[in-house]
């Protein structure tokens, strides 16, 4: 099943339901990074807490959210777009050596960690909100920002399952969130079909696509579909962003580097490495 996004609005009831298929591009973040146990996992979900928050804005807009905490993950940072690209990378706190893989979702990271969203939503100043982690699952602290944060009910369930090969078998996520004007809405009634469905990755794997995920979830409910929109692990970095942060280092540091006769430029979100030569090194100069 090819990634994608399904966007869908029960306007009766007050509510938009979001669901997505993640695992192709998180397969490809896990081979950029050469991602293993609990690093492939957090990217797992935080890929597709990612996909599911950029469904929510508007054209030309970007969001970033940063989870840090004490748990097997020291950092994640994961971002997207309004047209479906998502990147993102995981740092574990044991930098060398195997990365095990968590017993549950709470030891990725440590419940008194931080989430931090930032939107670029084309205004002057971009805006940002940080709550605390409640439980370091990532999909309930995600819940937690939005209910808090952003005073909208919401209901996040990410999933995924870790194949024995490092792969990633299936990943996903599921947005129920009240529309705008129903800030008061009890989403309870959500909550327990949720419950009484099997688990996000195991419909995922038995081959039910967003649109029947949705269709559980609203059952018997009347709700208009949206958008459905594909979705890629795209990055943003290029040989003339790796300039300008060289350039930033000034013409000391430049020249230095040219003894060196080398500079790599390494970027966190996919491990594309941009090597300068001496001789393009030298032509940085030129412009400074």
């Amino acid at each position: 099943m090819e990634d994608y996004l399904v966007r869908i609005m029960a306007k009766e009831a007050g509510v938009r339901g979001l669901a997505c298929v993640t695992t192709e591009l998180t397969n490809e973040a896990i081979r950029r990074h050469e991602a293993q146990g609990a690093v492939s996992i957090g990217l797992a979900r935080g890929l597709a807490s990612a996909a599911l928050m950029g469904a929510l804005l508007k054209v030309q807009q970007r969001v970033a959210l940063k989870f840090e905490g004490g748990g097997l993950l020291k950092k994640m940072v994961v971002e997207s777009n309004s047209y479906g690209k998502v990147r993102g990378y995981a740092t574990p706190i044991a930098e060398h050596g195997a990365i095990s893989s968590p017993a549950n979702m709470m030891d990725l990271f440590s419940p008194n960690g931080l989430l931090t969203v930032v939107k670029d939503v084309r205004l002057k100043e971009l805006y940002q909100g940080i709550v605390p982690l409640i439980s370091g699952e990532v999909d309930s602290d995600l819940a937690h920002y939005l209910n808090q944060s952003e005073q909208t009910p919401s209901l996040v369930e990410l999933d995924q399952h870790l194949g024995e090969d490092g792969r990633m078998v299936v990943a996903g996520g599921l947005l129920i969130q009240a529309l705008p004007g129903n800030e008061a809405l009890n989403l309870d009634t959500y909550v327990n079909r949720l419950d009484d469905l099997p688990p996000l990755a195991t419909l995922l794997a038995d081959g039910k696509t967003p649109e029947e995920v949705l269709a559980f979830v609203f059952s018997g409910e009347e709700y208009e579909l949206l958008e459905v929109r594909p979705l890629y692990f795209e990055c943003s970095c290029s040989w003339a962003r790796s300039e300008q942060a060289l350039l930033l280092l000034g013409r000391a540091e430049i020249e230095s580097l040219i003894e060196e006769q080398e500079a790599v430029v390494d970027c966190h979100f996919c491990h594309q490495r941009y090597i300068f030569d001496a001789a393009a090194l030298e032509l940085l100069l030129e412009k400074l």
